[in-house]
């Protein structure tokens, strides 16, 4: 209980590391929005997708490198201090069951079924492997960005609720994609709260590769 209630004390940090930050991630937020709705605008099957998709982890892995440090951050487990990685994993798998049975609704609605099947058609349709390499090192790029560069550059101004908001019109306008749209708000919420709890992103990278494979 006291995991899932606390909020980790921020990091001090100088301000010049704090502007840096800040003009890194807003340049980053920019290109990296413009590059996913690119990307996603490729036919299945069309081999510029893998292309641009690891360019845009690399985008997202840049604006984080740039923006450091980063804070893997940690648990209270039996009285000790330890990486989040049990919890980070658990969660993912709770995550990605509760969308496997919502996915088992959406696809008896037939808008849903419309939305779901256009993101489901690049691995139906491209390589699967590239398509798994894809997922997860899109899914680390982007904690490393969204819950890690961006979290720590809105500082003590609501970095939870913003970071997730800004996360969500990302994909929404990137994709125009409802159903990308509401997962990005459910996961970028929980991936929120993991790191205001840890005070770190590896709980989760952990959260978001896994709920991503899934």
């Amino acid at each position: 209980k006291e995991n899932l209630t606390r909020v980790h004390v921020p990091y001090h940090e100088p301000p010049a590391v704090v502007l840096r930050r800040r003009i890194a991630v807003a340049v980053v937020v920019v290109v990296g929005a413009a590059l996913l709705g690119y990307s996603l605008a490729r036919h299945p099957g069309d081999n510029s997708f893998y292309g641009l998709t690891f360019a845009l982890a690399g985008v997202w892995a840049l604006g984080a490198l740039v923006s450091r440090p980063l804070h893997l951050g940690h648990v209270r487990f039996f009285g000790r201090n330890q990486r989040p990685v049990i919890s980070g994993t658990v969660i993912g798998l709770a995550l990605g069951a509760v969308f496997v049975v919502g996915g088992l609704v959406a696809r008896e609605i037939a808008p849903l079924r419309d939305y779901a099947a256009q993101v489901l058609e690049f691995a139906t349709h491209g390589s699967l492997p590239l398509v798994v390499l894809i997922t997860v090192v899109n899914g680390l790029a982007e904690e490393l960005f969204f819950r890690g560069a961006l979290y720590s550059a809105l500082e003590k101004h609501h970095p939870a609720t913003i970071s997730t908001t800004i996360y969500v019109v990302v994909i929404g306008v990137s994709t125009m994609n409802p159903m990308l749209t509401f997962a990005a708000a459910v996961l970028g919420a929980v991936c929120a709260f993991e790191r205001r709890a840890t005070g770190g992103v590896l709980a989760s990278i952990l959260t978001h590769m896994v709920w991503g494979l899934i």
